[in-house]
C-alpha cells in the first residue's frame, strides 16, 4: 500500500469517518473501529474519482454501509454496555448535557442521520436521499420532524437553527 495514499486518506477523511461512526453507534470506541475498517477498505480498494465530492459522497457511503453492517452483527447486537455490567471504581465523565450536538445524537436514528448528514456534512437533500437509499421526500420529512425535535428540547424559536 502506498504511504502516501494513506496519510492523505487519514488526514482528508479520518474526522468525517469518525464522526459518521459516532452518530450512528453512539460509542467513541466503535466509531474509531469504523474509522480504522474504512480507512482500511479505502487503502485497499485504490479508487481514484475525477473530482473530490464524488470521493467524499463515495467514502460517506462506505462509513455509512460499514455502520449499517457493524449494526447488524451478532457482536453489536448482544453485548453489554460497560454502564450495565455493574458497578466500577472509576467514575466515567458525562456527555456535556445541552449542546447541540449531544441533542442531535439523542434523536431516533432516521432523523439523527438526515440531521447530521444536512447541517454537519453540508449535503442536499437529493444528496441524503442517494446516500441513505430513502426518498427524497423522507429525507424532507425526517429533517423537518428532527429539527422540530430539536426546537423543543433546546427551546427557542425556530428562526434560531436555520
Amino acid at each position: 500500500m502506498d504511504e502516501k495514499r494513506a496519510e492523505y486518506l487519514v488526514e482528508r477523511y479520518s474526522d468525517t469517518i469518525l464522526r459518521i461512526g459516532y452518530t450512528w453507534l453512539r460509542d467513541l470506541d466503535d466509531a474509531k473501529d469504523i474509522c480504522q475498517t474504512v480507512l482500511i477498505k479505502l487503502l485497499e480498494d485504490g479508487r481514484t474519482f475525477p473530482d473530490p465530492g464524488q470521493e467524499r459522497a463515495w467514502v460517506i457511503r462506505v462509513s455509512v454501509n460499514q455502520c449499517k453492517n457493524w449494526r447488524k452483527s451478532a457482536w453489536f447486537r448482544h453485548r453489554v454496555r460497560l454502564e450495565d455490567a455493574g458497578e466500577l471504581s472509576v467514575e466515567l465523565p458525562e456527555p456535556e448535557d445541552g449542546s447541540l450536538l449531544e441533542q442531535v445524537n439523542r434523536l431516533p436514528d432516521k432523523y439523527r442521520q438526515a440531521v447530521y448528514l444536512r447541517y454537519y456534512e453540508g449535503y442536499e437533500v437529493r444528496e441524503i436521499a442517494a446516500l441513505l437509499g430513502r426518498p427524497p421526500a423522507l429525507v424532507s420529512t425526517h429533517l423537518a420532524r428532527g429539527k422540530e425535535m430539536l426546537k423543543k428540547r433546546l427551546g427557542g424559536t425556530y428562526e434560531q437553527y436555520q
